[in-house]
């Protein structure tokens, strides 16, 4: 059984949902929520006066960085978090409305109760306790919150690690979100702790044709609609090749103890039999995507009537990067498998080369350990996120980077997630304080002991 956490008080989970009251929605090229981040703000700054006193704030727009002075040089932590949400699809299909920021019995209901303000929250929760105990940091710790990571994250994690890099930070860890506790998950038998150690790439490329156009009853032998829709088989067709990356190999020999006899088996020839362990996790969308750059046609527009011939026709097709290929990849290996100059083929937006992996050095087993003492029967294990975070900014600022909070998930949890009925229970909401309290008691030093 797991060792059950106590649920957070009434008064704590409270100060979640007043947070999650706040509708910070981040939209790429939408209005920005200035009203809705002033007012989170302010509630921060009132729910939290001893972190708001004793530590230094610099504001990046509404981004909000913190640094709370060590005893000793150097930087132990940058603690991650981002502030902002995504938008609602359909209200109706709520249970509770998205802000309305309901707190019952078991949960807490809003969007961001999960992604990602109650990891936020439940930092500055674990911050302020250690203040009221006279606690001080050896080392400094920052707390690093983005305003618009749901957009990638430029304006405000670009702009504070840039601010970090100009002051020589250099930590031992980089903790953001990305991880979590899984339950139910076959063919594991025990609840999984994935601390991600890196991250997947990102690129959409624009596949786009120009034509001259005309009357449909006289059109050529392919149009522009036409050959879009062939440039988009031919790449979903084609997809980059499956390859076995080490991070994954670690992450499925951690994993062994947690798997039927059978499959334990099969994993004891890695990594000498790595071809056949990498075709069995093809099998599936949520594990081939371990093993694979993912190929994702999203987005196909052309023509404006149907007897006119369109002049021009569009695709874009997202890619989440494994380490290994590049961005420079993908477009190359889109003009290969397309074969046509008609279609060009350019990146569209931003994008992100993979994240190097993490070392998993005794900072990685620190986390592991404190994980362990709040979910006693979690197996640990490593891995990458598949899409992007806003770690992708502080490349290069810490030794070792984890991406994990220590919620405990079902399945149908995660679809919550950017879906409808976000909700965090108090349980969990009890653990990721506790975690914070944990690091920062490793971190911190009692007034007796200065």
């Amino acid at each position: 059984m797991t060792a059950r956490a106590p649920g957070v008080d009434d008064e704590t989970a409270e100060r979640l949902a007043a947070a999650l009251r706040c509708a910070t929605v981040s939209t790429e090229g939408g209005e920005p929520a200035d009203a809705e981040f002033d007012r989170l703000a302010a509630l921060l700054e009132r729910f939290y006066p001893l972190a708001h006193s004793r530590l230094e704030l610099a504001r990046f727009g509404h981004s909000r960085l913190y640094r709370w002075a060590g005893t000793e040089p150097g930087t132990a932590a940058i603690l991650l978090a981002h502030l902002d949400v995504v938008p609602v699809d359909d209200e109706t299909r709520w249970t509770h409305p998205p802000f309305a920021g309901v707190v019952d019995d078991e949960f807490v209901w809003g969007r961001g109760a999960i992604d990602d303000k109650s990891r936020a929250l439940a930092i500055l929760e674990a911050v302020e306790q250690a203040l009221a105990a006279g606690r001080r940091p050896r080392r400094t710790v920052y707390l690093a919150f983005g305003h618009d990571e749901e957009v990638f994250g430029v304006g405000g994690a670009g702009r504070m690690a840039a601010r970090l890099r100009a002051d020589g930070v250099r930590a031992e860890l980089l903790l953001d979100e990305g991880g979590v506790i899984l339950s139910g998950m076959p063919p594991a038998t025990r609840p999984v702790a994935s601390i991600m150690v890196g991250e997947k790439g990102w690129a959409t490329v624009r596949l786009a044709v120009t034509d001259t156009g005309g009357h449909s009853s006289m059109p050529g032998r392919r149009t522009a609609v036409g050959r879009i829709a062939r440039a988009v088989a031919r790449v979903q067709d084609h997809p980059l090749p499956l390859r076995l990356t080490p991070v994954i190999i670690d992450m499925l020999e951690r994993l062994r103890p947690a798997f039927p006899l059978p499959l334990r088996r099969a994993l004891g020839v890695l990594p000498r039999g790595g071809a056949a362990v990498t075709r069995i996790l093809a099998l599936r969308p949520q594990t081939e995507a371990l093993v694979r750059t993912t190929t994702a046609p999203t987005v196909i527009r052309g023509g404006v009537k149907a007897n006119v011939l369109p002049q021009h026709a569009e695709a874009l097709v997202n890619f989440r990067i494994l380490q290994g290929d590049s961005v420079s990849d993908v477009l190359a290996h889109c003009r290969r498998v397309i074969r046509d100059n008609q279609v060009s083929v350019t990146l569209h937006g931003i994008s992100s080369e993979p994240s190097p992996i993490s070392p998993t050095g005794p900072t990685f087993t620190l986390i592991a350990d404190i994980t362990r003492t709040l979910v006693p029967e979690a197996i640990v294990t490593t891995g990458i996120v598949p899409g992007a975070t806003d770690s992708r900014h502080y490349e290069g600022l810490a030794t070792t980077r984890c991406n994990f909070a220590p919620i405990l998930l079902a399945p149908e949890d995660l679809l919550r997630i950017h879906g409808t009925d976000e909700r965090l229970s108090r349980e969990n909401y009890a653990r990721l304080i506790e975690f914070n309290r944990r690091l920062l008691d490793h971190l911190t030093e009692p007034p007796t002991a200065r």
